[in-house]
């Protein structure tokens, strides 16, 4: 996952053409209980919407092809009347750490429900508010009571922008505690939800303030130090390169990180050394990596000036021991892979799941094959480079019913994952 990864439901939505629906932002649902969440989106210029549908599917209604139509008060999906769900949205602030947050309290309708879940969804690295994100409002339509607030710095959060694990965790479980306050008396069990970066910050927030569960899309359990290595070798092996280049970028992997972790005050010349090596190799250019190659790209008497204003300003655990947070745990886990994650390689990760597991810690894996980050399905075009085009069905789906513990029958093409 990039350090600074974009809103994930925004990506790849097409421009929005002269003529758009008139559509009302909301969730609508069927009568046998699907739903489409509709929303405004900076991806799409008014009067265009995006959509999202349980199964994944997602657009915009400007959209030639966009599968309904919308009226008042109601979508046509297959001429078939969706009505609008009432949730009841709350907004609310809280204090972290001497610091205002912003959040909003998202409940489905009904008479209150001392059994019904409530999930806090805890936020990537975007900077973008997940108030009135597809995402909230698709666990709710399942059933679920939702909580999401703005990270520290951004929407209408006060604080300075940080990416500091530890202190997001303590964010994330001051808005677990403000939740439950605010839902007392209509909710069961209750925890953390982590998409992406969340998936570093969830588990760790789950050891500050009770939670009954945890679940995890598209996370690590690895280092950002890690993140960084596998996906060069993961660039590498794509390219058919062999192990002289793999080789070759593990040594780089390990030059940047001894200046990450020295602050950018030691590790010059094994950087250097690399570079030399680097030098004459064509494909070298290539490699995108999480950070190395853009790091390897300035001089090191520039990086001595401005190196750590440049990649480390923002408080990253660059060796985070994603690990041993986990194995302070005993909470039910739920972790999503997807397949063929370029910004997340999932070997490790993978790997310590499965060591969890066969230790006997309460860990669920799932894995839906060929999709990236974002659990998105994606066409691969001329140059390699990859287009999303929808969430893979059933992902929506298993988070609802895992999150509710009603778990049953297939999830798309979902591979359940056990232990050898």
């Amino acid at each position: 996952m990039k350090i600074l990864l974009g809103a994930l439901l925004l990506a790849a939505i097409p421009a929005t053409p002269a003529f758009a629906q008139a559509c009302t932002p909301g969730t609508y649902a069927s009568p046998d209980g699907d739903f489409v969440v509709l929303g405004k989106s900076p991806a799409v210029p008014a009067p265009g919407l995006r959509y999202l549908f349980r199964d994944g599917r997602r657009g915009a209604t400007s959209d030639t092809a966009t599968p309904f139509t919308c009226g008042s008060d109601t979508l046509t999906v297959k001429g078939e009347a969706w009505k609008p769900i009432a949730f009841r949205e709350t907004p609310t602030t809280f204090d972290s750490v001497a610091t205002k947050m912003s959040g909003v309290l998202i409940e489905p309708p009904g008479a209150p429900d001392a059994t019904r879940p409530l999930v806090v969804m805890v936020h990537g690295s975007e900077r973008t508010s997940p108030i009135g994100s597809a995402y909230g409002y698709a666990m709710a339509a399942q059933g679920v009571s939702v909580f999401v607030y703005d990270k520290r710095g951004t929407g209408g959060s006060e604080g300075e922008y940080t990416q500091n694990f530890e202190l997001l965790a303590e964010d994330a479980a001051h808005a677990l505690d403000h939740a439950r306050s605010m839902a007392a008396g209509h909710y069961g069990r209750s925890g953390f939800f982590g998409g992406s970066q969340g998936g570093w910050v969830a588990p760790l927030a789950a050891t500050r303030t009770k939670a009954d569960f945890v679940a995890i899309g598209f996370g690590l359990v690895a280092s950002p130090i890690e993140e960084d290595r596998e996906q060069m070798v993961l660039e590498v092996r794509a390219a058919g390169l062999g192990d002289d280049a793999v080789a070759l970028v593990n040594r780089l992997s390990q030059a940047t990180a001894g200046l990450l972790l020295s602050d950018f005050r030691t590790g010059y010349d094994a950087l250097d050394a690399v570079r030399r090596e680097m030098a004459d190799k064509p494909w070298a250019a290539k490699i995108k990596g999480e950070y190395s190659p853009e790091i390897a790209s300035i001089p090191s008497d520039d990086l001595r000036r401005i190196g750590r204003a440049r990649v480390n300003n923002l408080e990253l655990i660059w060796d985070y021991d994603a690990v041993a947070a986990l194995k302070k745990l005993d909470t039910p886990l739920l972790w999503v892979l997807a397949g063929e994650d370029r910004q997340a390689p999932i070997e490790t990760t993978r790997g310590a799941l499965m060591g969890l597991a066969k230790a006997g810690k309460p860990v669920d894996v799932y894995l839906f094959p060929d999709t990236d980050h974002g659990m998105f399905e994606f066409t691969t075009n001329a140059d390699g480079s990859r287009s999303v085009t929808r969430i893979t069905d059933g992902y929506l789906k298993l988070l609802g019913d895992w999150i509710k513990g009603d778990v049953r029958g297939a999830y798309g093409r979902a591979e359940h994952l056990t232990p050898r």
